[in-house]
């Protein structure tokens, strides 16, 4: 019994080392003697060692950060911006040999569109164009990473710095702008009240009496608030006796 146990711990020592376990979520790139042979599957896959090696390359999406980068826009305003990529490797054996170091690959060529597309636009576009920009510099690195096997499925903005001087700039614009608004508002609210006092004074010179009981309700609401003044009015019909010609 013990010589069959020895016997299948033996058999299991020696089977072991051809026995590759492959993690869900990678695949397995094979090198025989040095030459990509194929590519393994996530679970249990046979390899002839040592004649043969295995690299393993994660096949989920990855999240890679854009460091910051300082960007001239096209109207020659200085900024610093970084952002993230998200890609995910379609082709293991591709990304492995067609380039030395794929995820190196994917930042250099990102900072470098980041850098490009916003030296062609104006910072309002910068700061109001996001999406299109992150969509534009997508394009551009999408194009080259195809060619490495990999995917890039997004690329966000996140940070946007401008110099302090120029956020005081655009404060001072934002705040002009709104007392401009206001002024409209307060000249168009004016401009109806007087339309509305006019066609008041008209349909008062109108009605015969009108005014006196306008003068008398005007009195009544400022005898409401107690003042040191003493109003005195004279009614209409008074001008009238000066006035022989009505």
């Amino acid at each position: 019994m013990s010589f069959f146990l020895a016997l299948l711990v033996i058999l299991v020592i020696l089977i072991v080392p051809f026995l590759k376990v492959i993690p869900e979520g990678y695949h397995g790139v094979v090198l025989f003697l040095g030459k990509y042979n194929r590519t393994l599957n996530p679970g249990l896959n046979f390899v002839l060692f040592p004649l043969e090696q295995v690299i393993k390359v994660d096949i989920r999406e990855q999240v890679m950060d854009i460091p910051t980068q300082e960007a001239i826009t096209k109207d020659n305003v200085s900024c610093m911006v970084d952002g993230i990529v998200r890609f995910k490797v379609l082709n293991p054996s591709t990304a492995i040999f067609k380039v030395q170091n794929y995820q190196s690959q994917i930042s250099a060529k990102a900072q470098t569109a980041l850098r490009d597309v916003i030296g062609s636009i104006t910072l309002d576009e910068v700061l109001t164009k996001r999406a299109e920009i992150a969509e534009h510099i997508k394009g551009i690195v999408d194009t080259a990473a195809e060619q490495w096997g990999v995917d890039i499925s997004a690329i966000e903005m996140q940070n946007i710095e401008i110099p302090a001087d120029m956020k005081r700039a655009m404060a001072q614009q934002a705040e002009a702008e709104r007392d401009k608004k206001a002024r409209i508002i307060k000249a168009q609210g004016e401009k109806e009240a007087a339309v509305q006092l006019a066609e008041a004074a008209q349909v008062l010179s109108g009605a015969k009496g009108a005014l006196e009981l306008r003068t008398l309700q005007t009195l009544k609401e400022i005898s409401a608030d107690p003042s040191e003044k003493i109003i005195m009015t004279i009614p209409n019909s008074f001008f009238e006796v000066l006035n022989p010609r009505k």
